[in-house]
C-alpha cells in the first residue's frame, strides 16, 4: 500500500477480522455515511467500499499480536486516522490500545473477549485480564451489544463512556415471509462449536421427533463449523438423519428463506451478548427459542417459556413441542419479536448513532464522551 500523505476528514483505521461478516458490515455501514475506511487484520478478506485491507502477521499465532504493533504504529502514521478502532478486545484490542497514534481509540467488545476468555483458569486466565484491562483502560469510547457484557467491561475500572451499539438488522431485508413450510420447520443459524451447543439440539430434536413421530418436522443447521463430523455422527446415532439438514454457511438471501420458511429459530448458547443471529430471526418475525441468559433476557420474556438453560435438552425439546402445538400462541410471540426488532435494533438506526459517535470524540470537547462510567 502507497503512502498516504494527506489526513482525510472522516478516516477511520479499523483493527479487525476482514474475514467477518460482521466487520464487513460495520465497515460497509460507515462508507455509506461518507467514512473513509482502512482495516489492519490478520485475516485478509475483500471488504466492498473499504479503502484498502491490509494484512499484518498473517494467521492465528499468539505471538503476531504482539510481534506485529511496530507495523501497526507505522501503518497509523501513513494513513492518518481520525480515529482508531480496534474489533474484539482480545486480539485487536491490543492493536488500537498499542497504537501510538495522536488519534482518538475505540474499542468494541464482541462478548467471548469479555465474558469468557478473561475467566479462563490460571495463568492464561490471568494474563488475558491483565491485558483486557489495559486496552480498554487506553480507550476514548468503548462500546458493546449487550448490558451485561458492558457491565462487565466497567469491573477493569476503566474511565472512557460505554455505550450500548448493536451490530443490528437489515430489517427491510429481513422481514417476514408471506407463506410458511407446509410443515414444521425449525432453523439454527448458529457455527457448530462447542459454545453453540448444537450437540443439545439434536438431542432435543430426537426427543422432539419421538413426540410428534407422524409430523415430518426438518431441522435446518445453518452456520458451518469445526464439529460437523461429530455433530454427524451423533445425528445418526440419534436416529434422526431423516429430519436433520447440515445446510452450513450460506448468503443472507438463503438465510432469509430459511428464516421465512420455519416456524422458529434456535439459539442456546452457553456464552453470548446480544445475538445477530437472534436479532434477525426476531425480524423475520419468528419465536426464538433461547438460553437463559442475561442479553438474551433482555429480548425474550424469560415467562415465555422460550428462555431455557443451555445445556438442557429436555426443556428445549419441551419449548419445541409448545411452539408446534399451539401455533396462533407461536404467531403471535413472532409478531412481537418484529416490532421490538423494528424499535430497537435497525442497523440504519444504530450506525447513524455509531457515525455520531466517532464525531463526538473530535468535537471541541471530546471530554463528554470520556468521563468516568458508571
Amino acid at each position: 500500500m502507497e503512502a498516504v500523505k494527506t489526513a482525510a476528514q472522516r478516516r477511520i483505521l479499523f483493527f479487525a477480522d476482514a474475514s467477518s461478516v460482521h466487520t464487513r458490515r460495520w465497515v460497509q455501514s460507515m462508507v455509506e455515511r461518507s467514512f473513509e475506511c482502512f482495516v489492519a487484520t490478520r485475516l485478509p478478506a475483500s471488504i466492498p467500499g473499504a479503502a484498502d485491507v491490509i494484512a499484518l502477521a498473517p494467521g492465528h499465532g499468539a505471538a503476531g499480536w504482539f510481534s506485529a504493533i511496530p507495523q501497526v504504529r507505522a501503518l497509523a502514521r501513513r494513513i492518518h486516522p481520525q480515529w482508531l478502532h480496534g474489533h474484539y478486545v482480545t486480539s485487536y484490542g491490543l492493536w488500537a490500545a498499542a497504537c501510538d497514534y495522536p488519534a482518538p481509540k475505540l474499542l468494541t467488545a464482541w462478548g467471548s473477549d469479555i465474558l469468557v476468555t478473561p475467566r479462563a483458569r490460571g495463568w492464561r486466565g490471568r494474563a488475558m485480564r491483565a491485558l483486557v484491562g489495559w486496552s480498554l483502560r487506553r480507550a476514548s469510547l468503548i462500546t458493546a451489544d449487550s448490558q451485561d457484557v458492558l457491565a462487565e467491561i466497567r469491573r477493569y475500572r476503566v474511565h472512557a463512556r460505554c455505550e450500548e451499539v448493536l451490530w443490528g438488522v437489515d430489517i427491510d431485508r429481513f422481514a417476514p415471509g408471506t407463506v410458511a413450510a407446509a410443515g414444521f420447520e425449525v432453523v439454527s443459524l448458529r457455527n457448530w462449536e462447542p459454545n453453540y451447543n448444537i450437540d443439545t439440539l439434536l438431542r432435543a430434536w430426537a426427543l422432539f421427533v419421538a413426540e410428534r413421530p407422524l409430523r415430518e418436522p426438518v431441522l435446518h443447521l445453518l452456520g458451518g463449523g469445526p464439529d460437523e463430523a461429530a455433530l454427524r455422527r451423533l445425528t445418526d446415532e440419534l436416529g434422526i438423519a431423516r429430519s436433520v439438514r447440515f445446510t452450513g454457511r450460506v448468503g443472507d438471501t438463503a438465510m432469509v428463506a430459511a428464516l421465512q420458511r420455519a416456524r422458529a429459530s434456535v439459539s442456546v448458547p452457553s456464552s453470548d451478548a446480544t445475538s445477530v443471529s437472534m436479532l434477525e430471526s426476531m425480524a423475520c418475525a419468528l419465536p426464538v427459542v433461547v438460553s437463559d441468559l442475561p442479553a438474551n433476557r433482555a429480548w425474550v420474556d424469560a415467562n415465555s417459556g422460550l428462555t431455557v438453560p443451555a445445556r438442557d435438552e429436555h426443556a428445549l425439546a419441551q419449548a419445541l413441542v409448545r411452539l408446534h402445538d399451539n401455533p396462533s400462541w407461536a404467531a403471535e410471540h413472532g409478531a412481537r419479536n418484529r416490532e421490538r426488532v423494528l424499535q430497537r435494533a435497525s442497523r440504519r438506526a444504530q450506525f447513524d448513532r455509531m457515525a455520531e459517535l466517532y464525531d463526538q470524540l473530535l468535537a471541541p470537547h471530546p471530554e463528554r464522551l470520556a468521563t468516568p462510567a458508571r
